[in-house]
């Protein structure tokens, strides 16, 4: 297991290398200098130096790189004179924009699209495999055509409309929630609950449609299996057969795709949070490409990149956990 996890840390490495040099690139990949497309279009040559100066990019491509990889670890100074600007490690680069290190605008970001992301993934993996795993064992009852007639509608609509919908009548019409606001967790663990409940409810109604259409198609197809009948013929109890053999097969692919679909939400639910008025690393990437706040681009394009690759190292430890046939490969 241990020879396992390094090697997969190892392709991780490998990979956030090779991110770090697409996202760097993004920095040149606009049609005109970033220093112009910062400054506007009335600049005047002494101007753009001046941004060029403050971005550090007057440097060589290689060195450039160096440094903004070296200021992850150890901090970077930008600018000279009166523009110079202190960024301590890690630092994602200099928002002069906002006049404030990038690492301080994601870690002001970041709380609020985690809270929203893993409220709303327990919600629609607990909330879609039960469906699915019930509905499976009920096979063309009423409760398994409810519960398929139930995804269906959850898979049709998009975050934007049904989001809507809640928010009218659970915060307009009726009152009986408040409008989504965030409270950090240490503060007040009960007002940040409440105040995210609706963007919880909204994604996870929406996002446990597919984890029920799949979960179901996976645990019918894992009952018709010879070790579970096997195991039906040695008289073992029906709730064991089902928990313990049919369900660990059945889940592998779902944790695939919850592993997924965790590390793409983290990257930024704009959407969500355009919707609720939150103000989450989503909202704060659109943002910065309304604004031409390069820097904030390329911290945000890493660090969406950073959590799906920490999400794949993840379901392929959990893989080697559940299914002993990885462990033996």
């Amino acid at each position: 297991m241990l020879r396992f996890i390094v090697r997969r840390l190892l392709v991780a490495v490998v990979t956030l290398i090779v991110i770090s040099l697409v996202t760097f690139g993004l920095f040149f990949a606009v049609p005109s200098s970033p220093a112009k497309v910062m400054c506007g279009k009335n600049c005047t040559a002494q101007d753009i130096a001046q941004v060029e100066e403050r971005l550090g990019i007057r440097d060589p491509l290689p060195e450039q790189y160096t440094n903004f990889v070296s200021g992850i670890f150890v901090g970077r100074t930008f600018g000279s004179g009166e523009f110079q600007r202190e960024c301590p490690a890690p630092c994602l680069g200099y928002s002069f924009r906002n006049d404030q290190p990038v690492t301080e605008i994601v870690t002001q970001r970041a709380p609020v699209t985690f809270s929203i992301v893993f409220g709303a993934a327990a919600i629609w993996i607990l909330l879609g495999v039960s469906l699915g795993m019930v509905s499976a064992l009920r096979r063309g009852t009423v409760f398994d055509r409810f519960a398929i007639g139930i995804s269906l509608a959850g898979a049709s609509m998009q975050v934007y409309f049904f989001g809507l919908i809640l928010l009218y009548l659970l915060v307009y019409a009726t009152g009986l929630l408040p409008f989504p606001t965030y409270t950090p967790l240490t503060e007040n663990p009960a007002k940040w609950a409440l105040g995210l409940l609706l963007p919880w409810m909204t994604l996870g109604f929406l996002n446990s449609a597919l984890y029920a259409r799949l979960s179901r198609a996976q645990m019918l197809e894992t009952l018709s299996e010879d070790f579970v009948r096997t195991a039906r013929a040695k008289g073992l109890p029906l709730r064991r057969v089902h928990t313990r053999h049919a369900l660990r097969a059945a889940i592998t692919p779902i944790v695939t795709i919850a592993g997924l679909d965790i590390g793409a939400a983290l990257g930024g639910t704009f959407i969500t949070e355009t919707i609720f008025g939150l103000q989450g690393l989503g909202k704060a990437t659109v943002e910065a490409v309304q604004f031409l706040n390069l820097p904030v681009v390329m911290a945000t394009v890493l660090l969406a990149a950073i959590f799906i690759v920490i999400a794949n190292i993840v379901v392929d430890v959990l893989y080697a956990v559940i299914d002993p046939r990885v462990r033996l490969s």
